[in-house]
């Protein structure tokens, strides 16, 4: 069975920091793309970041570049999101998904084109 499991999230006070952490499970290879969409109360749904599964290249929404850093552990079957200098408007429930057929939708942070969704973590950004 396939699975992402988030974890990681929480309360933070503006400047502050959190890191989270998608596990991935039941996966038959590791090369897929991998990225973190954010959905705030009220809002659509929104790509964050993305990383490549062959070459590691990634991807960030303006809003965030020069604060967040997305990695991967493939020995772990893991995907990080580090996340620095948040700011209220960061406040939103985090969800990675997995792209698994080597398409553009991940790269271009489309999340009608992922193909696997975990639950999702909280993360609030409030004094």
């Amino acid at each position: 069975q396939l699975q992402l499991v988030e974890s990681g999230g929480g309360l933070v006070q503006p400047g502050g920091s959190l890191r989270l952490s998608c596990v991935a499970s039941g996966f038959t290879k590791d090369d897929y793309d991998i990225a973190w969409f954010r959905q705030a109360p009220g809002k659509e749904r929104e790509g964050v970041s993305c990383i490549s599964g062959r070459g590691g290249s990634t991807t960030y929404a303006d809003s965030v570049k020069g604060r967040f850093t997305i990695s991967r552990d493939n020995a772990k079957n893991s995907v990080y999101l580090q996340m620095n200098s948040l700011k209220p408007e960061d406040t939103g429930v985090y969800y990675c998904a997995v792209e698994w057929s080597y398409g553009s939708s991940c790269i271009f942070l489309r999340a009608s084109g992922m193909d696997y969704w975990g639950k999702g973590t909280l993360v609030t950004v409030s004094s």
